[in-house]
């Protein structure tokens, strides 16, 4: 399998042909492994195997592959996602993410925390189908992504670390609101020590699922989307700032 190649351009080539914003990825070409294969695994795998990544798909149903299409270049493993034997069968010891997308909200948690509890999988995402459970699987330490607003473009964010995600500019294009990627070392942290810093504001959370306006007593909790108004030019300066330890104060 193709591993750790240098830095690429594959999330730029995948965003253009999706319409998204430009952004580079610093993920070499990696191994991903997808639990399920009906529209949104089938989708997630051809996506992520039309930019070079190696991609197997997992699902008990063998008919369910040929939604992959002839082109599909990657494997498919038929099995139990959560079955440890079809998880090695699948390249899971070697896989970079894990995304669980099966139709059984049980199913999903229970292969994602598998994942990541057995294997040592880093990056692991999984959707479900009962909103009321996100604070469950968050505190878990497995992000999730609800059916109701499930796009590929969201999956892929939680699997690939790319940077900022911008989700709202003002009419002039001057002001965005992006969900910047924060290190480990702002856990902890006070927002008022973030804003200060990166001269941004916080204009949200998400923590445990559901979106939280920030007050002044509130700190960078393990789990935490940060969304910061930015202006559109110092963007890529706050993400650097955004991806080191804060400066001692």
């Amino acid at each position: 399998m193709r591993r750790y190649l240098p830095r690429s351009t594959l999330y730029a080539r995948w965003a253009r042909t999706s319409g998204l914003p430009i952004r580079w990825c610093s993920v070499a070409i990696v191994h991903f492994v997808i639990l399920g294969c009906g529209r949104v695994g089938s989708t997630l795998a051809r996506t992520l195997g039309n930019v070079g990544h190696d991609v197997a798909v997992i699902d008990m149903d063998p008919a369910s592959f040929r939604r992959l299409g002839t082109e599909f270049e990657g494997e498919t493993v038929t099995g139990i996602g959560f079955d440890r034997d079809t998880l090695i069968a699948a390249g899971i010891k070697d896989a970079y993410a894990f995304a669980a997308v099966s139709s059984g909200d049980n199913s999903n948690i229970l292969a994602a925390r598998v994942a990541r509890e057995t294997f040592g999988v880093e990056h692991v995402a999984a959707r479900i189908y009962d909103p009321r459970r996100a604070a469950v699987y968050q505190r878990l330490g497995i992000p999730t992504v609800a059916t109701v607003r499930w796009t590929a473009d969201q999956m892929i964010q939680r699997l690939l670390p790319q940077g900022a995600v911008p989700e709202l500019t003002d009419p002039s294009g001057t002001i965005v609101i992006a969900e910047v990627p924060m290190a480990e070392d702002w856990i902890g942290r006070p927002l008022a020590t973030l804003e200060h810093q990166t001269g941004t504001r916080v204009a949200y959370l998400t923590r445990l699922g559901e979106g939280v306006l920030p007050h002044p007593d509130m700190v960078v909790q393990h789990g935490d989307l940060v969304h910061l108004a930015v202006l559109r030019d110092q963007l890529p300066r706050v993400e650097r700032l955004c991806d080191q330890p804060p400066a001692n104060t």
